[in-house]
């Protein structure tokens, strides 16, 4: 398939893709931990024998903690959800983010199927991918794919707004499957995101903690971006 988008370095964008009809892509920890890890690993200009390293019984903070030659793309953000995924990156290789993506959700595949006995395609077709052309877009962002696992007990709260703040808030800093600890300054340094590579926009944890309120408590600023 040729894209009529040109990852060319120094660019931004938002990747995202979910699984074939809807359906969930992670059902454990595990499934998480496994794409993380892959994303983490082959993001890498070198090769990896993924067989191997998962054959060394290495922890997960073990494996995240491996030195890689060279990376493709410098990534910003990212949240795993029950059935898609986000990701906010900038290529470092003018293939990087197609090299990238296609190990990535190749190797995700490969180990889903085994592990649930089955065939065929995971994800939808190719990903799919935002150019980021405005700086208040990608500030945007930030908030957009960290807000996401709000819609796991609040489906609609784009829409009719925030039943409960205080639960959505307690919610957004317990998942684990996305960057946003990170920016809150209560995780230690997330090896998967390279944050020297984006606009500093949050020199502070409590600047950025205010920030997601601001899109919590407004959701009509979503429709003016």
């Amino acid at each position: 398939m040729n894209r009529k988008t040109k990852f060319l370095p120094g660019n931004y964008f938002h990747i995202y893709n979910r699984g074939v009809d809807k359906r969930k892509i992670f059902f454990s920890e595990n499934d998480y931990r496994r794409f993380l890890i892959l994303l983490y690993i082959c993001n890498n200009t070198e090769p990896v024998d993924l067989r191997a390293l998962f054959n060394k019984g290495l922890t997960f903070a073990e494996i995240l903690s491996i030195k890689r030659k060279e990376t493709l793309v410098n990534i910003g953000a990212y949240c795993l959800m029950p059935n898609h995924i986000h990701l906010l990156i900038t290529p470092k290789k003018i293939n990087g983010v197609s090299n990238l993506m296609q190990k990535l959700f190749t190797g995700y595949t490969m180990y889903f199927n085994k592990k649930n006995e089955r065939t065929g395609r995971l994800f939808e077709s190719t990903f799919k991918s935002n150019f980021i052309d405005r700086d208040e877009y990608l500030k945007y962002l930030f908030a957009y794919i960290h807000l996401n696992p709000i819609k796991l007990v609040e489906p609609e709260w784009k829409e009719i707004g925030i039943k409960n703040f205080d639960r959505a808030k307690i919610l957004l800093e317990k998942y684990h499957w996305s960057s946003y600890a990170a920016y809150l300054d209560k995780s230690d340094r997330d090896p998967l995101l390279e944050k020297n590579a984006f606009p500093e926009y949050f020199h502070k944890g409590k600047e950025f903690s205010d920030f997601i309120d601001d899109w919590l408590k407004y959701r009509d600023l979503f429709t003016k971006v």
